[in-house]
């Protein structure tokens, strides 16, 4: 396999924009949001966080994984360090970037290892979304990445079945499509994918439902009455736009 040499950058969203995801818009809140402008379900399934505690936003730069064939990567290719298409991905990282990976849900193969995600954390890369493993777990842990993995490997990214085969292009992660420049919203319940034409309306819909939800939580910690307060019923939604003429006088 040649690397083309023109491997595409990706269109990232105003920082603004992303920087306002951060600080308001859970994962939770996120596929809430998408929900609601009809996107059934944007969680990346069975993508766990492998460094609890971390949220990340930010833009998908993709790298693919396809079935090894021997005819098409060989030990020849895999010693010329050029050709190999995982580093590339990262070549292409810039600040706040989020790295997503098609691995093909293979738990045999470490997509990236110590040195390549202290390469990306030095370029200011914030995440590593994976539909399969990494290697080097406990020296990569400390690096303070956000990690959504399947699981964790000692075995390097051609070991055994995988081989990359393209970056920044449309990718399947954790069944779900992955557009290069798509946003990526990921804390401890999981990663969600956000299409990039999408995230203002997610932004605007987050907000207006942590603004009745904090009323609501008020209300049940009071002991109000769960049927009334979640969702909203007529009645407690009159009470709510009160309580919010209230807190804004």
């Amino acid at each position: 396999m040649v690397v083309n040499s023109a491997i595409p950058d990706i269109e990232r969203p105003p920082r603004e924009l992303l920087d306002a995801l951060q600080a308001d818009v859970s994962s939770a809140a996120a596929t809430g949001a998408l929900y609601r402008l009809g996107i059934r379900d944007s969680h990346l399934r069975g993508l766990v966080s492998f460094n609890p505690g971390i949220k990340v936003v930010g833009p998908a730069l993709t790298l693919q994984f396809m079935p090894k064939r021997e005819d098409v990567y060989t030990l020849e290719e895999y010693g010329d360090v050029e050709r190999q298409l995982h580093r590339h991905v990262l070549y292409k990282a810039q600040p706040g970037d989020v790295v997503v990976v098609d691995a093909r849900g293979h738990l045999g193969s470490g997509v990236f290892g110590e040195m390549m995600l202290t390469y990306f954390k030095a370029k200011g890369g914030v995440g590593v979304v994976v539909d399969g493993c990494i290697r080097d777990f406990p020296r990569v842990k400390q690096l303070g990445l956000g990690l959504w993995l399947r699981g964790v490997t000692p075995n390097f990214h051609t070991q055994t079945d995988l081989f990359p085969f393209a970056v920044n292009v449309p990718i399947a992660c954790g069944e779900r499509l992955i557009f290069p420049g798509d946003i990526i919203i990921a804390d401890d319940d999981g990663a969600v994918v956000v299409p990039r034409k999408l995230a203002e309306a997610v932004l605007a819909d987050a907000h207006e439902h942590a603004e009745w939800e904090e009323f609501a939580r008020e209300r049940l910690a009071a002991g109000g009455d769960l049927r009334k307060y979640y969702p909203l019923s007529e009645e407690a939604r009159r009470e709510y736009e009160q309580w919010r003429e209230h807190r804004s006088s």
